[in-house]
């Protein structure tokens, strides 16, 4: 009796829990109802079978529980039941798969005016990429990457220039207009899914897959990969904005080309020294920092990141939060470069100085550091050097003491809260495996041991790796 009032309950709990539950789908933003409507669908069918079958299990344990005087029947078969329970699971599967059959079809159809994107994934970043006036992508080629090419965009190719590149982990799309997107992958496999779009699909090395959607709703949506792609998965994270028209123009005419890319010139260290006056008063004519002065080791960090840390001082996106006080310092001093020419040319002198490793501040065990930093390896390389196809800067011969603020800024949200610091926002998740001062401490002890140098420079991805994501050249 008490199996059957439990069953009972269960499936009356599993009711109210359907109905009454606060979570439920996410409003929807494109035009893939029939994804609703086919999950609506399966839902009704299988609690129909869930209930019917519990409710049946409840009964026969009522009916035929054990009582004195009372023999068990039994019965070898029974035709007439077997053909109803055939046909009627026949019907109950059809009914969940051929909605289903529709909605692919549709998918799978992109109207002949849809425009084009193509997202591009890697560990553990998200980028993108429009075709010009032209209308056509260019072709890529995954040995091309490099990072004054990180999409592998062949030069080779004219109907590559005019390409319009978004290195950006935020994409922007124009509402009430279809759009196909491409999908590639540089290193492993990834999964490209916006909740309230309704679509996701895998990114696989060597192929280019797609879906297609029309946009409905203004908005800022979560992009999130849903495939397991390593160790920072969880954090793998960008941002669908849908705009009006104009407004996505407008976001449109930012960007630029590949051929403005890659004509860009060469920061020239000369003229950097100038640039370079106002940053020694604090970080040192050597750029070896001081730690009186707040200020960290800037030589022999690599350049991508200074120039991105650089701009996020002038955009304010570093230094957003009050509590920072030594990066609201920085916004001013960032803004004594003009352009990305003066940033480029700073950089170069910057490089141009001997790397000297720098005294250690701290008094941690490097001993159990180094299983600590086994998570930071993945993103920052096993030397610490740095590797910038994971947008991870360098660490080793870094200001420990800098080091260890940054990290303890992460963790309080004083660092990487800002929208636009998707970086940023990573290591706010990272930063949490450190659960106090002591591993702080340990860890950076343990980095201060490692040898960039011995590393060589900032690495490309490894031959082995570009050859299971290498994408056989093509036009889109």
């Amino acid at each position: 009796m008490a199996m059957a009032v439990a069953l009972l309950l269960l499936v009356v709990g599993t009711i109210l829990f359907h109905f009454l539950s606060p979570w439920w789908f996410t409003p929807i933003a494109s035009n893939w109802k029939m994804m609703d409507d086919t999950v609506n669908i399966t839902f009704v069918v299988t609690g129909i079978v869930f209930v019917a079958v519990n409710l049946f299990m409840a009964s026969a344990v009522f009916l035929y529980r054990h009582r004195e005087g009372q023999k068990a029947q039994y019965s070898p078969e029974n035709k007439k039941l077997e053909w109803w329970l055939t046909i009627l699971t026949s019907v109950g599967v059809a009914a969940m798969l051929t909605p289903g059959l529709f909605v692919w079809a549709k998918f799978v159809t992109v109207p002949k005016e849809a425009s084009v994107v193509e997202a591009v994934g890697q560990q553990w970043t998200w980028s993108y990429r429009f075709p010009g006036r032209d209308g056509v992508l260019g072709t890529t080629d995954a040995k091309l990457i490099t990072p004054g090419n990180p999409f592998g965009i062949d030069p080779k190719d004219p109907k590559g220039a005019d390409d319009i590149l978004v290195s950006s982990q935020e994409l922007h799309l124009p509402i009430n207009k279809p759009v196909k997107v491409l999908l590639r992958s540089k290193d492993v496999n990834h999964q490209f899914a916006v909740a309230q779009f309704r679509v996701k699909m895998d990114m696989v090395p060597g192929m280019v897959t797609y879906f297609w959607l029309t946009p409905t709703r203004t908005g800022r949506y979560d992009v999130l990969c849903e495939q397991l792609c390593g160790l920072a998965h969880f954090a793998m994270r960008g941002r669908v904005v849908v705009d009006e028209e104009k407004a996505f123009q407008t976001w449109l005419a930012t960007k630029p080309t590949y051929a403005e890319t890659a004509a860009r010139v060469a920061g020239n260290a000369e003229a950097g020294r100038a640039n370079y006056a106002v940053c020694s008063a604090c970080h040192g004519p050597q750029a070896q920092g001081n730690q009186a002065l707040n200020a960290p080791k800037l030589n022999s960090q690599a350049g991508w990141y200074l120039a991105r840390q650089l701009r996020n001082f002038k955009q304010g996106i570093r230094g957003a939060d009050d509590r920072d006080t030594y990066a609201k310092q920085m916004i001013p001093m960032a803004a004594t470069l003009a352009d990305d020419t003066a940033i480029n040319n700073v950089i170069a002198y910057i490089g141009s100085l001997p790397d000297e490793r720098t005294p250690a501040t701290l008094a941690g065990d490097p001993e159990r550091g180094k299983s600590l930093y086994t998570t930071c390896a993945a993103c920052h390389g096993n030397a610490g050097q740095g590797v910038w196809s994971t947008n991870a800067p360098r660490l080793a011969h870094m200001s420990d003491w800098y080091l260890a603020r940054q990290l303890r800024n992460f963790q309080q949200g004083i660092r990487g809260t800002h929208p636009q610091d998707f970086s940023g926002a990573q290591m706010v998740l990272m930063a949490k495996i450190l659960p106090d001062e002591r591993a702080i401490d340990d860890l950076l002890a343990y980095v201060h041991t490692l040898d960039a140098r011995a590393a060589g420079p900032d690495p490309l991805p490894s031959r082995a790796a570009l050859e299971r994501a290498e994408l056989p050249r093509r036009g889109m």
